[in-house]
């Protein structure tokens, strides 16, 4: 595919399917948004960069809004497992240094 196909089908994809699973997008984000900052001012330094081991958390917190006001999908919650034992990993192999 090339940048016009790309975004011609983003484009599809955002005003379609997507709307349908994942809910109205400005709710969705604003979910997104509290979902994250309450990880973030909670982690045992809030003013840290953002790890790797964050993104796993934070990925799957977004599975959890997506899945809070969409359609029921049955990814959402495999991918939010999924985001979970990528976090797990990725700690287990820093803290083992």
């Amino acid at each position: 595919m090339n940048a016009p196909e790309i975004a011609t089908k983003a484009a599809e994809l955002v005003g379609g399917d997507r709307a349908e699973a994942h809910g109205d997008k400005h709710k969705t984000f604003a979910r997104i948004a509290a979902y994250w900052t309450a990880y973030i001012q909670n982690r045992p330094d809030p003013s840290a960069p953002i790890s790797a081991m964050d993104v796993g958390f934070m990925m799957a917190d977004l599975k959890k809004a997506r899945a809070q006001g969409g359609a029921m999908n049955a990814d959402d919650f495999v991918d939010f497992v999924g985001y979970g034992a990528c976090a797990g990993e990725i700690a287990l192999k820093q803290y083992r240094r």
